[in-house]
This record gives C-alpha cells, structure tokens and sequence, in this order.
C-alpha cells in the first residue's frame, strides 16, 4: 500500500479552546476515506490544515513522503491537493466552462488551451457538459455542487478532500454525487470525504475516520466502523 498522506499528532487551538487534540491518520494512493463525527468534532477545521488555510499548533503533515506542515495554501494546490466547500462559491456571472477553465490556469499553471481541453473532459465526467454555457449563478444546487467538484479536480489533484459535497440533495442526487466520486477514484485520486449522510459513507468509501473530542476514535473498514459502539455513543448519541 503506497500511502499518499501522514497526519501524525496534529492539534489546533484557539486560544483556550482545543478543537483538535491528537489527529492521526493515513491515506492511501486511489482511496476513499470518509470522515464522521458530531458537529465540533473539528472535521472542517482539519481540513482547513490540510489546505493550508490553518496552521496547527503542534503535528506534523506529510504529503508523498515530504512534511508540507509550514506550506502555503497556493504551493499545496499545486502539489496536488484539491478542495471543496460546504458552500459553493463559483464565480457566479462566469459560465460553468469559464469557472473550469480558471481552476486550471491558476490553479495548475495550465496554458489558456489545455485548461480548456482539460475543462471540457472533467465537465463530461461532472454531468455537466449540457450546462457548459450556463451562467455559474443560475445553477441549482446539485449542478452547483457538481461545478464545486469540477473545479477542484481542474488543479489536478493527487488528494481531493471533499465537505459535505452531498449535503441538502435527494436520494436521487446523492446517487449522483456516490457516482462522481467513484469516476474520481477510478482517475487515481486519493480522496478525504466528510459527509453526514450515511449512505454515502457506507457505499462511497474504502474506509471511515471518526473524529470525536478532538481526535481519531476509531478507523476502519466502513460496515464496522458505522456498526461498532463507539460510533453509536459519540456519532449517532446513543449506547444501544
């Protein structure tokens, strides 16, 4: 197993309050790892340290091998760490081409015309090509969420770290997003994926992380960990 990330003892304060305490975890080359846990858990914050957007008070992390813990945000996206958010932010009077397109200029320093060869294949494989001309800000939520995807892999990435890309979508649209996300491993993209709905985490993912008080409580093979105890008493509120 080629292991593409190390996240070893990372901790993060603020002032009094310590949101992360100890994250350890590993992450493997082509694979899905989905992260739980209760709100406050600190799942965006770590992700937030993996981009570089936080620095953690004490850890270290190691990308290809290499600690990247004091790297900028801008010198990671170009390693090849790629990103979504809970909120999709595209540029809204830009078409979904367009917002593609820039992702791979500025964020993988790709000329004008392999970022648009490139725009038009990720766009296919988003279920977006239909709406390539559409204006960014006409979009609904699903096909917003699928552009906040395409942007991300436009830089390239080795990792993707994906939050809550499934959160307020149908079963239908869920189904959409578990397919994406399974053409995204097939390309050989290592993936962190924090979500709520179950389903996803069980059908979508080789392994899951729960994070609870500030660190790592159990990792495991997904059936095992959604059915052990401690998830039942720290992630689901109950000891049954």
């Amino acid at each position: 197993m080629d292991i593409v990330m190390q996240v070893k003892d990372v901790g993060i304060s603020f002032g009094s309050n310590h949101v992360l305490k100890s994250l350890n975890f590993i992450l493997a080359e082509k694979e899905v790892l989905g992260v739980i846990g209760p709100n406050g858990a600190g799942k965006t914050v770590m992700l937030d340290i993996l981009t570089g957007i936080l620095h953690p008070t004490k850890g270290d992390i190691l990308f290809q091998g290499k600690t990247i813990t004091d790297r900028s945000i801008t010198e990671r996206c170009r390693m090849g760490i790629g990103r979504t958010f809970q909120v999709p932010k595209p540029f809204e009077k830009m078409t979904v081409f367009e917002n593609v397109t820039v992702g791979g200029i500025y964020g993988h320093r790709q000329s004008e015309q392999d970022a648009q060869r490139s725009a038009l294949e990720i766009i296919r494989m988003a279920g977006l090509y239909d709406k390539r001309e559409w204006l960014a800000g006409k979009l609904g939520l699903l096909d917003r969420k699928r552009l906040e995807i395409a942007r991300s892999l436009a830089v390239k990435p080795k990792i993707l770290l994906l939050d809550e890309v499934a959160a307020g979508l149908t079963e239908v649209e869920v189904e959409n997003v578990l397919f994406i996300v399974k053409k995204i491993k097939e390309l050989g993209v290592s993936v962190i994926w924090i979500e709520h709905i179950l389903k996803t985490m069980l059908e979508g993912t080789d392994r899951i992380l729960c994070l609870a008080q500030g660190r790592d409580v159990i990792c495991g093979c997904p059936q095992e960990v959604m059915h052990s105890k401690t998830v039942q008493e720290v992630y689901l509120g109950t000891d049954e």
